[in-house]
């Protein structure tokens, strides 16, 4: 069984520099693609349901490092097992769903051997038994999300979302890099049963286990690192699918379940964790429920759900574990997925991804119609889909964790989960109403359209790269979506409804109490009445209902992109002090000297007469005869 677990990632390392060497015979790199996900799947099906349950699977050997110990092995257990076939039937999905919608697509072989090497990224983390092996994963993925978001280089708004992503998450890397050498240094191995053994909380294990924490809300997007997701909808709806279902934003909470045991002994970076869990998941959940654009609210509700899964791992007791946030990292994997490949077969047919694009264009779809209603019930966490049982699992964690007094941490995530319910479910029901609502009347926009086609924000209304040119205009003018790329979607429709079945066998991973369970369907009941009334039984977007303001800063999430920008600036602005005091205060004492020396040589040159004294030639012709006769009388 070793041998699969290193199949698992090897295979997609080896189908993205195949792909990339294949990338101008567009059906062999879709075959490679293809063909490889499908084999990391049952691979992976393999692994989950036959697990070695070992840490000391051999890489390729491990590193001599002075007195750490550097074995880079690998792992195999229940959970990896699990979280890896979830991962690579999300990833085999896209890749299929792909083929079709970047048809057109001169660079697909390049896009589809990224997103292979992406895929291997997540499962070296998945798989890692060394915290060395999980800063390689984790650096691989942060290097393809660049390059997948920035897939259209001919458009700035792709390159500069590309460029956004990777310096910020590149600046909360610094965090995980000094986290995991902190934990390394402690237990003097970067081993992870090694590293989990010394539980003891200490001064370097606060450093250790925030540094991690910074770097996961980084590449999570939780606050404030959190503006730099949005924007990565520039890129096409299969990258967002990968970027923000099972891969880079779900991998954080992967990594801190990994450490709960260091993280449930140690207050201070625990209540840090809870404190940006909560601030993120109801504040991502208000700005989903304003935006304009229908992939930028599955953006923000990524970003909200991320924080529910941390949230579960900052609020549950100690004998509960990591297994409520790995449950709805599992249950998010699948309709998330759903909903940006859906989202994307429909701006297909419409022709962009805008509220003013898809308003009503839902209702005549068929199959597409009930998937995309199938994956924004089992957001909103309506029974009996999987994202109702992973919800409720959270928030049952939640409650026993202020049972148990694990703390304030908490409180706030227990509070900020209720809160986040009704949003979830407010912003679920307004995009239905949009999607599968009555046709708008052209010239009778609402405010949320009105926002959207303001000058400076073309990019929202314009078609995406896959349905540029003769594919913005509509249907008629469409190949039809193959059947593979339908069964895809369909495929994630059910595994969303059925889903659950895959969580039975993990330990406290589905835990839904009755009292809780009546008070979530109570508050989303609550939550899309209010929305149903707001927008006139279905007929105007609930979203005009919130103030002016507020609904032309949402798009550009309230602002945070400026904040960026200035803390830019004042990076720089500081750059440009060091290399002043750098230039003209350190470096001026040995440029000094030097000028000193020169003018004591240019007074000295000055003052002599550059003619030879008389006591000079006497002592060059002395000099000369003594070496003379002494070469006469040697002879």
């Amino acid at each position: 069984m070793t041998w699969v677990v290193r199949l698992i990632v090897l295979l997609p390392a080896l189908a993205g520099l195949a792909g990339l060497l294949t990338r101008r015979r567009r059906a062999v790199s879709a075959g490679i693609a293809v063909g490889t996900a499908t084999a990391v799947a049952l691979l992976a099906l393999a692994q989950w349901a036959n697990p070695l349950r070992t840490a000391d699977i051999d890489s390729f050997g491990g590193l001599p490092l002075l007195d750490l110990s550097v074995p880079l092995h690998l792992l195999s257990d229940r959970l990896s097992g699990l979280v890896s076939f979830v991962v690579a039937v999300v990833v085999l999905a896209i890749q299929v769903f792909t083929v079709w919608y970047l048809r057109e697509d001169k660079r697909y072989g390049q896009f589809s051997a990224t997103v292979s090497l992406f895929a291997a990224g997540m499962l070296l983390v998945v798989q890692s038994a060394d915290l060395a092996l999980t800063l390689v994963g984790w650096e691989i993925m942060g290097w393809c999300s660049w390059l997948l978001i920035g897939h259209d280089t001919e458009r700035y708004a792709a390159r500069r979302a590309a460029y956004k992503a990777f310096i910020v998450t590149r600046f909360a890397d610094i965090g995980m890099v000094i986290g995991l050498v902190a934990l390394a240094v402690r237990a003097g191995s970067t081993d992870l049963l090694d590293v989990l053994t010394v539980a003891e909380s200490d001064g370097l294990l606060t450093v250790g286990l925030i540094g991690v924490l910074i770097g996961v809300a980084g590449k999570s997007g939780l606050f404030p690192f959190h503006d730099w997701l949005p924007d990565a909808m520039e890129g096409p709806t299969p990258a967002s699918a990968l970027i923000h279902a099972a891969t880079m934003v779900a991998a954080g909470s992967y990594v801190v379940a990994r450490f709960f045991p260091l993280y449930a002994v140690d207050d201070a970076a625990r209540l840090l964790l809870a404190v940006l869990a909560a601030v993120t998941m109801v504040y991502a959940a208000v700005l989903a429920f304003a935006q304009s654009d229908v992939k930028r609210l599955l953006a923000y509700s990524t970003l909200s759900q991320i924080a529910i899964m941390l949230g579960a791992l900052a609020a549950a007791p100690v004998e509960v574990g990591a297994a409520p946030a790995i449950s709805h990292l599992i249950g998010h994997a699948f309709f998330k997925a759903l909903l940006f490949l859906g989202v994307g077969w429909l701006a297909v047919l419409a022709g962009g991804t805008a509220v003013a694009k898809l308003r009503g264009q839902l209702r005549p779809r068929g199959a597409l119609r009930w998937s995309i209603a199938i994956g924004l019930a089992a957001l909103a966490g309506i029974p009996p889909f999987i994202g109702f049982f992973t919800k409720e699992t959270v928030i049952d964690a939640a409650f026993e964790g202020v049972a148990e007094g694990v703390g304030i941490g908490a409180w706030l995530v227990l509070v900020a989960l209720l809160v986040t319910v009704v949003l979830t479910a407010a912003y679920c029901t307004r995009a239905w109403l949009l999607l599968d609502g009555p046709l708008q009347a052209r010239g009778s926009g609402s405010a949320t359209d009105s926002a959207a086609a303001e000058p400076g924000d073309a990019d929202t209304l314009a078609p995406e790269p896959a349905v540029a040119g003769s594919h913005g205009a509509g249907h008629a003018d469409h190949a039809p979506i193959t059947l593979p790329a339908a069964l895809s979607v369909a495929a994630l429709a059910v595994l969303s409804v059925v889903g659950t079945l895959f969580l039975l066998g993990v330990k406290d991973a589905v835990h839904v109490g009755l009292s809780t369970a009546v008070l979530s369907v109570l508050l989303i009941a609550g939550a899309a009445l209010a929305v149903w009334v707001a927008s006139r039984r279905g007929h105007d977007d609930a979203a005009d209902r919130l103030p002016a303001a507020v609904l032309a800063a949402a798009p550009r999430g309230f602002g945070a992109d400026g904040v960026y920008a200035r803390f830019g600036l004042g990076v720089v602005a500081l750059a440009r002090v060091v290399v002043m005091l750098d230039r003209d205060v350190v470096d001026a004492y040995p440029r000094a000297t030097a000028v000193t020396a020169r003018g004591l040589g240019r007074i000295g040159e000055r003052a002599h007469r550059a003619i030879p004294s008389l006591a000079l030639v006497g002592l060059v012709v002395g000099v000369g005869l003594v070496v003379g006769l002494g070469v006469a009388t040697w002879l």
